[in-house]
């Protein structure tokens, strides 16, 4: 299943998840983490059209919720996603998650869903 990430790094941030439980990625048998990825590859390729990104970020994470899944985030920016190494700062400090109002991630989903039905 695909879904919009409801705390998004960028606009059209996507999720991934696989119906049946899998704690962590490296616990996904190879087929239906070639199936994620492949549909990752379709899904980037839009979100590349939609947001005029040359660069779509795929990563799998797990820190808040025990189940694979795979984050893809246009990369408007070369620090949207980044590492705690490139940090200067010794006390990092973060707010709270912006959640983009309930239309604006209808708008988002509709325009992710029409260029999906465009590349087939």
């Amino acid at each position: 299943m695909a879904f919009l990430d409801i705390g998004p790094i960028r606009p059209g941030h996507v999720e991934i998840i696989p119906r049946a439980h899998y704690p962590y990625f490296d616990d996904l048998p190879d087929p239906l983490a070639a199936k994620i990825m492949a549909l990752g590859q379709k899904i980037a390729r839009v979100q590349k059209q939609i947001y005029g990104v040359s660069r779509v970020a795929l990563m799998f994470t797990g820190g808040d919720v025990a189940h694979a899944h795979a984050h893809l985030v246009p990369m408007v920016k070369g620090d949207d996603v980044t590492s705690r190494r490139y940090i200067v700062e010794e006390t990092v400090t973060y707010r709270a998650i912006p959640m983009p109002p309930p239309e604006d991630l209808a708008a988002t989903a509709a325009d992710l869903r029409a260029g999906l039905m465009q590349v087939g």
